[in-house]
């Protein structure tokens, strides 16, 4: 099976779903990544940028991730692109790598960026092109999903959990990658938050450890 990870920004798909990538290499799966921006020149130096993508691509080699593809939309102003520019870039490399499963930031976050890139992929997803993805699933990330206003907002409330145990030590090494993004415990994007958060989605379900997603779309041929 080929599944494809939609990530906003480096570290996104690994805070969203690092156990889930590591398991589904374990079941001898395909994983592809596809980061949708590179940092505008007004905010990242090139310097800052490519120094990121290196620890991206450590983070891949970790979970033993198949490719990873970069577009180079603007960071943090993807709001300032046609998202049919977008949605024509994505949907470019779904008809390439023609994934199985896709997992996308959730709609609801409060980064412009993740609703961007949410909105451009369901529009790439749509069910009428030569391939269609069978499963679209919506990851959470620290800092960006629990931080969205409750007012007007639609809340993750997850209903498909995935068991990570064995996996979360792999997630945890993966994110250790990311020397420029950690935070210290408890900021949001620590190595304590991501654990505490996988026991607690795993504890929702009586798991040891999980991850948690809001589906999207699921087609049984």
């Amino acid at each position: 099976m080929k599944v494809l990870v939609i990530a906003p920004h480096p570290d996104d798909e690994v805070l969203g779903c690092g156990g889930v990538m590591a398991r589904h290499v374990a079941n001898g799966d395909d994983v592809f990544v596809l980061l949708a921006t590179r940092g505008a020149p007004e905010f990242f130096s090139d310097e800052q940028v490519e120094s990121t993508r290196r620890e991206m691509l450590e983070a891949h080699r970790t979970l033993g991730v198949t490719e990873t593809r970069f577009l180079e939309f603007p960071a943090p102003k993807l709001d300032t692109v046609a998202g049919c520019t977008i949605a024509d870039a994505v949907g470019k490399v779904i008809a390439e790598i023609r994934p199985q499963t896709v997992y996308l930031p959730f709609p609801g976050d409060i980064h412009k960026d993740h609703q961007v890139v949410h909105e451009a992929a369901m529009v790439a997803c749509r069910p009428v092109y030569d391939h269609r993805p069978e499963t679209i699933l919506c990851y959470e990330t620290l800092s960006e999903t629990e931080w969205a206003s409750p007012i007007g907002n639609m809340g993750f409330l997850p209903t498909y959990f995935v068991d990570i145990d064995r996996f979360l030590p792999k997630k945890l090494e993966a994110m250790q990658c990311f020397a420029s993004q950690l935070r210290d415990f408890p900021n949001p994007r620590s190595l304590g938050a991501i654990e505490h958060l996988a026991r607690f989605r795993g504890a929702s379900v009586n798991l040891a450890a999980a991850e948690a997603f809001v589906p999207v779309r699921q087609i049984v041929p």
